[in-house]
């Protein structure tokens, strides 16, 4: 049962990371909240400075160590002490330049604070001020069992090391001086209360996830018009999309193994996003219906194709299952390798593991997908069950929920 919805103008204020798939899925439900009349900051590194404000919000700018969006992607390392670490350093720098903006600079204290799942210092600060804090989960969240399933396991190894053990004391003191009596395991991914911005069907084991704590609403997605839009060529008959979204773009032999597969295809016109790092002249010959860009309206595009070779990401499995898009999943880290698994459970979509990524595997498989009707009877009823969870509205509605009920402060 919700809590009643407090009417009145708040201030919500949210802090997330310079990542696309951790601020893209929360624009619209920021966007939504402003339109209710609520003062919503965003505190964000400089580069997503633009687009929140794009969304109503205000942003607050702090400096970030993060590797970022543009940065090549093994600045993030390899092993997970690799990838856990920047995180817990860049929370501890950015918390006291956070205090001074909010404190200092911004007015007033927020009502409410919202935080993306990577944003320490958030927490740190709703216990400071006193105030709820409601994570917006972009991808999946633990369930109950999760740590004995997962989570041990993984860190068995990272903890009996002693750079593991140095990390989990340096981030149990950086609680402990902030009057956080948590476990940091517990403090990282066991929120209070989480909107969940996925569809319930990509999360695993989604009969064990309290659903006191997390509420699953489906895709927060608008229509995108500020990224532009994107038409069909004349001619072209089926149009298929390859992304590896924003992070894991620098894989030109792959793209190379999709012009092979794909180029010259009769009736095919394909979209090919390759980032920043690789460019068309490290494709070789480029066939006139392979459309190579750096960057992509992906959801323009996925309105308009026949089907989508992704590395599995959340958002784009999202955005993948809204449009009714067939997927062949190609996933390259973290959650994509389960998202992958997910997406042919349900029937929609091929896991091709990375190594197996060759022309003549692509083509099998997305041929096989846009010629089964099955797979277009799956989809067309999955996204019926997506726009059922309620999406932006929705997520709107139960963070509202969530304001003190005195009115803003």
């Amino acid at each position: 049962m919700t809590k009643p919805v407090r009417s009145g103008r708040a201030h919500i204020a949210m802090f997330s990371i310079a990542a696309h798939g951790h601020v893209n899925p929360s624009l619209e439900v920021i966007r939504e909240l402003v339109a209710r009349g609520h003062r919503v900051t965003y505190a964000i590194p400089r580069v997503f400075a633009e687009k929140v404000a794009e969304a109503g919000a205000e942003p607050v700018v702090y400096r970030s160590t993060l590797p970022s969006p543009d940065d090549d992607p093994s600045a993030w390392g390899s092993t997970l002490l690799d990838n856990v670490e920047p995180f817990l350093e860049d929370a501890i720098q950015a918390l006291p330049q956070l205090i001074d903006s909010y404190e200092g600079g911004v007015g007033d204290r927020p009502d409410l604070v919202l935080h993306d799942i990577a944003s320490y210092p958030a927490r740190v600060l709703a216990h400071r001020w006193g105030v709820p804090a409601v994570s917006l989960s972009p991808n999946l969240v633990a369930w109950e069992g999760y740590e004995e399933e997962v989570a041990e396991p993984m860190w068995a190894e990272p903890r009996a090391t002693a750079r593991g053990r140095a990390y989990y004391e340096r981030f149990g003191n950086w609680l402990a001086e902030n009057g956080i009596e948590r476990h940091p395991d517990a403090f990282a991914g066991r929120p209070e209360r989480s909107i969940v911005l996925i569809p319930k069907v990509l999360q695993p084991n989604a009969d064990r996830v309290d659903e006191a704590v997390y509420s699953f609403v489906g895709a927060c997605q608008g229509d995108r018009a500020a990224q532009g839009g994107w038409e069909r060529p004349a001619g072209a008959e089926r149009v298929l999309l390859v992304s590896l979204g924003s992070s894991f773009t620098k894989q030109p032999g792959f793209y190379r193994e999709c012009v092979k597969a794909f180029g010259d295809l009769p009736g095919w016109h394909v979209v090919l996003q390759v980032g920043r790092h690789v460019t068309a002249a490290d494709l070789g010959d480029v066939p006139g219906n392979v459309e190579v860009r750096s960057w992509v309206p992906q959801l323009a595009i996925l309105r308009e194709a026949d089907a989508f070779v992704t590395h599995a990401g959340a958002g784009g499995c999202q955005e993948g299952l809204a449009t009714a898009t067939p997927m062949v999943a190609v996933p390259q880290a973290v959650d994509q390798f389960g998202n992958a698994d997910m997406l042919q459970g349900l029937g929609v979509a091929r896991h091709v593991p990375r190594d197996e990524a060759d022309a003549a595997t692509l083509r099998a498989a997305v041929l096989a997908l846009v010629g089964d009707p099955e797979v277009r009877r799956r989809l067309v009823s999955l996204r019926a069950d997506m726009a059922a969870e309620g999406g932006t509205r929705r997520a709107a509605d139960l963070i509202e929920a969530e304001l003190p009920q005195g009115g803003p402060r």
